[in-house]
């Protein structure tokens, strides 16, 4: 019997911005151009829609916190929300002077972390009731962020990339009091130095960037239909590994059609990643062997993000119109989100080709 995949119902009615599985179980945040956040039930086929969250404008960007009950919001109202999800309350973290295109959480140091096209990071310390919200000026406008255990990964435009410490980072934006102003304000603006200092192996604008599970190292993609795959170690035995390839390109009437690759996810368990296009195709890579595990049918949209669950026995797929093909306008079943039962070597890697 194939693996079973199936559609969400009651998808959002504009475009799919993000998806998260939650920590503990297999609920789902769906954040969209809509202005609303949505939490799913995805345990038994066709899911159900839990709760719609409202907001002032288009949501960005979306993650849980320690728990399933806690979720925190970013978009192009400026603001980090923190969301409860149980009674719907929201509130203001801090906010940015432009929209807010990322968000992480680490559950190690008890950090939130927004990225804003007003070129800074916004560091929020969760489990301190007496620190501020810190705000770290970044050389380039950030396009994408992603964190392992230790390190957090900021992909930026003008091909920079900076590696920051995780535990430095908690340290250096720690001591600071909360002044009367602090609730939903602004930041107080810091200096913390990378721990690291990289220019992108890609030579176009990078779409997304995901860390390893293992903590080893990171892949990127870009608009230009290329993922870089790229280890933390800066010796330079370490760096020789780092490679990048194309992919999510089709050849039409023999031109080559290239693709942005809109999403990228890595497995919890096997390390493998899925790379989501905008050619509307899911990829599955073994990032150490250099090789390609396998790839779906083709959606009927560009694939806007995908999100493995806490466990790897499932693959969440948004799609949404990329307008990659010219056509303006949203059609019937382009905005959906499906979810894909994994087979149980499905995602596992095929090891290095003799």
């Amino acid at each position: 019997m194939p693996p079973a995949q199936y559609e969400l119902s009651d998808p959002p009615s504009d475009a799919i911005s993000a998806i998260k599985y939650a920590p503990e179980s297999l609920q789902l945040l769906v954040a969209s151009w809509d202005k609303n956040v949505y939490l799913y039930d995805t345990s038994e086929s066709g899911g159900r829609l839990l709760r719609t969250y409202q907001h002032r404008a288009p949501v960005l960007d979306v993650c849980f916190g320690d728990d399933d009950g806690n979720a925190y919001t970013t978009g192009l109202d400026w603001d980090v929300r923190h969301l409860n999800l149980s009674t719907g309350e929201q509130a203001v973290l801090s906010s940015h002077t432009a929209g807010v295109k990322s968000l992480v959480y680490s559950l190690q140091h008890h950090l939130l972390i927004s990225a804003s096209w007003d070129s800074t990071l916004h560091i929020h310390h969760l489990r301190s009731n007496s620190s501020q919200p810190t705000s770290i000026v970044l050389p380039s406008k950030p396009f994408s962020i992603s964190l392992t255990a230790t390190k957090l990964v900021v992909a930026m435009a003008s091909r920079a990339l900076h590696i920051y410490d995780l535990a430095s980072l908690a340290s250096s934006t720690s001591s600071l009091p909360k002044t009367t102003d602090s609730q939903g304000g602004a930041a107080i603006p810091i200096s913390v130095e990378p721990w690291q200092r990289r220019e992108s192996s890609l030579k176009f604008m990078t779409r997304a960037v995901a860390c390893m599970p293992n903590d080893a190292g990171y892949a990127s993609s870009s608009i230009e239909g290329r993922v870089a795959v790229e280890w933390f170690d800066p010796s330079p035995e370490s760096q020789a590994r780092k490679y990048a390839f194309k992919c999510h390109r089709q050849t039409d009437q023999g031109i080559d059609v290239v693709y942005p690759v809109n999403a990228l996810a890595f497995h919890p368990v096997h390390g493998t990643f899925a790379s989501g296009g905008g050619d509307g195709f899911v990829a599955l890579w073994d990032g150490v062997a250099k090789r390609r595990i396998r790839q779906y049918q083709r959606y009927a949209s560009s694939v806007s993000a995908v999100a493995f669950s806490r466990d790897g026995k499932f693959l969440a797929v948004a799609i949404s119109p990329g307008f990659e093909d010219g056509r303006e306008g949203v059609g019937e079943g382009d905005i959906k989100v499906f979810i894909r039962e994994l087979g149980p070597n499905e995602a596992k890697g095929k090891g290095m080709k003799q």
